[in-house]
């Protein structure tokens, strides 16, 4: 049953190697799961680096398979840097993540609260840099409360080339401004990045909120276990009230102490299914919506 819910389906959200943190597996081995399953492709998502070269390579060697390029704006990258973007786009990426790991808010989060039940890999590099004296200021998209010049020349980038807007950890107050902001530049794809994330935190009233600004919901079963944030019965509820029109499915997944992505979606769809999603709300979330976003 989980392989007629997944057919066809991207997963836009996955942690291969190689990459800084060591991976529970590499884009080949992610590539041949993807094929064995019958999915369509596979976003691989560094917090460090571009990977538009890495899907190249993929694709060489899986030409059945699409595997899609991105770049998240961290400092390894020069944080929200328009030329890096454009250099993106030029190789091929097709999502662009505004800062994650760096991201004023997460950095806020990580290292005033920390409250995380079990670090993530990068939380991990973050705390040994802060140990290190290296942390440098965490990164926003706004500017005594203005969207800044960087980010809206990104977004510009975004639009021309038809990219992928992912938000990352941004906060709340900066997802509202980039959403609106995107919305003003005619930007068509715009995701909030697991808007359930512990230190994202948004409540289903102000997804729903965002959906009606034209931002779809990435919701990721990375955030179940460990804890970081919702437990099943929350996300369920959370999918109920946005809707399953303005949310996809991604697995977040690719951790060493996690199941293999694969695996995660798996679990995602049969357990929806088992919980009063129909096949064609699920089929939703992971094919049409995900394709929409890959493909127009």
């Amino acid at each position: 049953m989980y392989r007629e819910l997944l057919e066809g389906a991207y997963d836009l959200h996955v942690h291969t190697g190689p990459d800084v943190n060591e991976r529970k597996l590499d884009d080949f081995e992610m590539a041949e799961r993807v094929k064995n399953l019958g999915m369509k492709g596979f976003g691989i998502k560094s917090h460090y680096f571009c990977t538009a070269e890495r899907a190249r390579l993929v694709k060489k060697l899986y030409p059945d398979v699409e595997p899609i390029g991105a770049i998240a704006l961290n400092y390894p990258v020069g944080g929200i840097n328009p030329i890096a973007v454009n250099m993106a786009a030029r190789d091929g990426a097709k999502i662009v993540w505004m800062p994650t790991f760096d991201a004023k808010n997460e950095l806020d989060f990580l290292l005033i609260q920390n409250v995380y039940s079990e670090l993530p890999p990068w939380a991990k590099v973050q705390l040994e840099l802060a140990q290190q004296g290296k942390t440098q200021e965490g990164i926003s998209v706004l500017e005594n409360g203005d969207i800044t010049k960087n980010t809206l020349e990104v977004l510009d980038l975004i639009a021309q080339n038809n990219m992928i807007l992912a938000t990352g950890h941004l906060g709340k107050q900066e997802i509202y401004a980039v959403v609106r902001a995107s919305r003003d530049m005619n930007l068509k794809k715009v995701v909030i990045t697991h808007p359930t994330f512990s230190s994202v935190n948004l409540s289903k009233e102000e997804q729903k909120e965002l959906t009606e600004l034209g931002a779809i919901m990435e919701q990721c079963f990375g955030v179940i276990n460990p804890h970081y944030g919702i437990d099943w019965d929350g996300l369920y509820e959370t999918i109920r009230y946005v809707g399953p029109d303005h949310c996809i499915l991604s697995s977040d997944l690719g951790q060493t102490n996690n199941p293999y992505p694969d695996e995660g979606m798996i679990t995602f769809v049969t357990n929806l299914f088992n919980n009063g999603f129909t096949k064609e709300e699920i089929r939703r979330m992971t094919v049409e919506n995900t394709t929409a976003l890959v493909k127009e």
